[in-house]
């Protein structure tokens, strides 16, 4: 919130390593490239701002005049130079680092987009916004070749892939955890919902262990919730 991205380190003292300073409103969200020299960062200011790691030096900045919610590095590493942004005015823009413009844009949600999420082996990608709906896309291919909405969905503000690529588990604002089949069609898989946590308002964060056997996710008075799989 103070407009600032940290760096810690995981081990050892956990101590803060290096602050970035650059934008001018707080920070939505963060995302490293494969080999971590380099990272994105977006905020309120307006701006996606190319970062490198180790010298903390801002090397490049883009911006569309809308506020980026959500970034992400297309995960393929001979597309290291391409990254999807989803944005306040409903779109999905494809921006290349080289040469600072936007190739592709996706324009189908009816509310902001606010979380991407890359599923099998990078080929496709799967979007949420405040429409409450889920939107799946071919990379580079502007319209949605899935549409996931219900009566009784709501807002999912934080989604997670999980270790197998099988499952896409959706945090969803009526404190419930949905999990998705990537191979069956995005089905709902309605024996894997999660429940018993309070993450209401709130984008809290969730994921899976590596071996896929627990799901874990933060909640809304700061507490960490475990559930088996």
């Amino acid at each position: 919130m103070d407009a600032s991205v940290r760096l810690f380190e995981v081990y050892h003292e956990r101590r803060c390593i290096r602050t970035y300073w650059g934008h001018a409103k707080a920070v939505r969200d963060v995302c490293f490239n494969n080999d971590g020299t380099q990272f994105l960062s977006c905020g309120y200011d307006r701006y996606i701002k190319l970062w490198d790691t180790e010298t903390g030096h801002c090397i490049s900045r883009f911006s569309n005049s809308k506020t980026p919610y959500c970034v992400k590095f297309n995960p393929d590493d001979d597309k290291q130079n391409l990254f999807v942004v989803g944005c306040s005015d409903k779109k999905i823009y494809t921006w290349d680092t080289k040469s600072e413009e936007i190739v592709q844009e996706y324009d189908r949600h009816l509310g902001a987009v606010n979380t991407i999420t890359f599923v099998d082996e990078n080929r496709r990608f799967v979007t949420t916004s405040d429409d409450k709906s889920l939107r799946v896309w071919e990379w580079d291919i502007p319209v949605d070749t899935k549409y996931v909405a219900e009566p009784h969905m709501h807002s999912m503000p934080a989604v997670t892939l999980g270790p197998n690529g099988k499952w896409l588990a959706c945090q969803s604002m009526d404190n419930q955890i949905l999990c998705y089949g990537v191979h069956t069609n995005f089905r709902l898989n309605r024996r894997k919902c999660f429940k018993g946590h309070n993450v209401a308002g709130y984008a809290c964060q969730l994921d899976f262990s590596p071996d896929c056997s627990y799901v874990v996710s933060g909640e809304a008075d700061g507490r960490v919730c475990f559930w088996d799989w």
